[in-house]
């Protein structure tokens, strides 16, 4: 008997258990319904603006045109471009440093017509991942070259001035257009004033580039490579025009350099950081990629040609004992490793003092750079690092 209720039980438990499941197969396979969102509350998701955005200026594209508030501008006025500027300007308020001479009357008059025109630098020599002048000949290092362009402090401040003027020009348009909306005249004065900013900005950071190639170079380790140094302190020069204060009389390479270290400061710490939780066997040939050396040497070979080409064609006006002493001091008969004479070596051959040699050579270097520059101003820069500096 006991047996028997006990076989009963189990086949009264199984079918239980059979049932249930499927009811509750039955059960899941039926749609689930959907939660409804009222109107109101549909509305105010889909309306919410963000906290960074101007909430009165919006912005709604379509194919035909493009909507300021309850503007609306034909599409076709602008280009790409000047569309993808525009709605910038709707996201994220222009930003300036501000002046009381901004508000007077007659200030676009005095800050760009009655100012003093300043002259745009030359940026031909800045190729710091190709410049060999790291150290100069007499062991200091080479920072600014004779052609770079330096402002006096009267000069930054009416650059600065132009520049943040331009900002308000652009900031003051966008907080009318957010009250009474966007029309094209404003839209293209807007799109004029922000140009005008951007060419000034790129001016002032153009001028001051020497600024990162001297703070690269005054913390340069081997830790750090040095095209990230040139990448980052570029990226905080760029954020020190946009953030430095005229008004307060101080010299914008005063700020600038602060900057440009900070700059450098967190980006040591980073990397740090990232050697802490990715610890690694420092291997050299890993570390460090040789493609500037690569384009070094590319470039070096096609200027040694070019200067061969000079020489032979006689186009700087050599003197026949200049020739010489170039054609031995250098070698441009031997392979370009190859070994050089000696200037004592090159005073035997000509019968004089090695000093009076390297007074020709002097001379004949100085004749082939000029030659140089009329041919390709950038080139003269890298002479020495071209035709080697025989000892």
């Amino acid at each position: 008997m006991g047996s028997l209720f006990l076989r009963l039980s189990r086949r009264n438990a199984m079918t239980k258990i059979t049932t249930v499941t499927k009811v509750s197969r039955r059960k899941i396979s039926a749609p689930l319904p959907m939660p409804k969102l009222n109107a109101s509350r549909a509305s105010a998701v889909t309306k919410s603006p963000s906290s960074n955005a101007i909430s009165a200026l919006k912005v709604r594209r379509s194919s035909s045109a493009i909507s300021f508030g309850s503007t609306q501008m034909p599409t076709g006025s602008f280009t790409p471009e000047e569309r993808t500027i525009l709605e910038g300007f709707q996201r994220e308020k222009v930003q300036f440093v501000a002046s009381s001479d901004f508000l007077r009357a007659g200030a676009e008059r005095r800050i760009f017509a009655d100012a003093p025109v300043i002259a745009k630098p030359d940026i031909t020599w800045y190729q710091p991942l190709l410049d060999e002048r790291t150290p100069a000949s007499n062991g200091t290092a080479n920072v600014r070259p004779p052609k770079s362009l330096v402002l006096t402090a009267a000069q930054e401040r009416v650059i600065f001035a132009q520049l943040n003027y331009a900002r308000f020009r652009v900031a003051r348009t966008q907080r009318k257009a957010a009250r009474e909306g966007m029309t094209t005249e404003s839209a293209r004065d807007m799109l004029h004033w922000h140009a005008v900013a951007e060419k000034i900005r790129k001016q002032i950071a153009e001028t001051n580039l020497a600024l990162v190639l001297a703070m690269a170079k005054r913390v340069r380790s081997a830790d750090l490579d040095f095209g990230d140094l040139i990448s980052e302190g570029n990226m905080a020069l760029l954020r020190s025009v946009d953030k430095f204060d005229f008004g307060r009389g101080f010299k914008f390479s005063t700020y600038g350099c602060r900057a440009i270290l900070k700059a450098y400061s967190r980006l040591g710490i980073k990397t740090q950081k990232h050697r802490q939780f990715f610890p690694v066997e420092f291997d050299p040939e890993l570390e460090r990629a040789d493609h500037s050396g690569e384009t070094r040497r590319v470039r070096e070979n096609d200027d040694i040609i070019e200067v061969k080409n000079l020489f032979q064609s006689d186009r700087a006006g050599l003197s026949d004992i200049e020739r010489t002493v170039i054609f031995h001091r250098y070698g441009l008969d031997r392979p370009v490793n190859a070994s050089q004479l000696t200037l004592e070596q090159v005073g035997l051959i000509l019968g004089v003092t090695k000093e009076r040699v390297r007074q020709i050579q002097n001379k004949a270097l100085e004749k082939i750079r000029l030659a140089l520059i009329s041919m390709n101003p950038s080139m003269a820069y890298s002479l020495p690092g071209i035709i080697g500096t025989p000892n």
